[in-house]
């Protein structure tokens, strides 16, 4: 059986969000994967969105607060991955802003899967344009993080989360080994163009009404990453889709669309 991975932007709890949960919920009970990265995830008091997606799934789930809601501060806004299997361990990674305000952060969890140990890493990279230089220093600290927690020996490396970044940005070429930053070097495979449908693979598109681009763009900012994996060994990338993407009665789950992968 396959190890099923999803990444989805909820988009904090914008547009009709009780009509959004429920579409969300009819994706994961469609694809129940097995890891999820969800970003732009609130909590506080009375604000408990990953009970209401999770609840009744059978789900382990860490969360990771990046800082305030800006709408809300007493809110919690960050990260949360979810393992079908138990989390035996997890870490948060606060990521350099910078001269920004907005903060940012990525979430590791191993999990305890019947491939052995998994390391899952969900993250949300700052997502101003003119920011590159930014999210350069996040993914820097990101690879880090991943290396470091990777089992030695183990199932690849698992990376997903909203770069705000497209492919061919030095920060996502970074990711995949394609340039240096800093005289340091990394190397993930890009699900999508390893094993999507040849398409361009948007995940913000003006086909989302709840999209809001410059120019009616459409562009792929949400990954899905393995580490590499030999032919006779666990963890190839067999199948990527973009999902959480058909509109219901006028709403679609968030603007983001998903991604999802199947690893062997």
């Amino acid at each position: 059986m396959p190890i099923k991975v999803l990444s989805l932007n909820i988009w904090n709890r914008d547009g009709a969000w009780p009509e959004r949960a429920k579409l969300i919920q009819k994706w994961l009970d469609r694809l129940e994967p097995d890891l999820i990265g969800l970003q732009e995830v609130l909590r506080g008091a009375d604000v408990e969105p990953l009970l209401e997606l999770l609840d009744g799934r059978g789900y382990h789930v860490e969360y990771a607060r990046s800082g305030p809601f800006w709408e809300d501060e007493s809110l919690d806004f960050g990260n949360a991955a979810a393992s079908r299997w138990p989390i035996t361990d997890h870490e948060v990674l606060a990521l350099p802003k910078g001269r920004y305000t907005d903060a940012c952060s990525a979430l590791s969890i191993t999990t305890d899967s019947p491939q052995g140990p998994v390391s899952f890493t969900t993250t949300h990279l700052m997502y101003t344009v003119y920011a590159g230089h930014v999210r350069e220093q996040q993914v820097l600290a990101l690879s880090e993080l991943v290396l470091r927690r990777r089992p030695k020996g183990g199932f690849p490396p698992i990376v997903c989360g909203d770069f705000n970044a497209g492919p061919e940005s030095s920060e996502i070429r970074f990711m995949k080994g394609l340039q240096s930053l800093e005289g340091r070097s990394f190397y993930l495979l890009d699900a999508w163009e390893h094993a999507g449908d040849g398409s361009r693979g948007e995940t913000m598109t003006p086909r989302n009404r709840y999209c809001r681009l410059p120019g009616n763009l459409g562009l792929r900012i949400d990954y899905v990453f393995v580490g590499p994996a030999l032919p006779d060994t666990p963890g190839r990338i067999e199948r990527c889709a973009v999902v959480c993407d058909e509109e219901e009665n006028g709403a679609f789950p968030s603007d983001h669309f998903g991604v999802y992968a199947e690893l062997s």
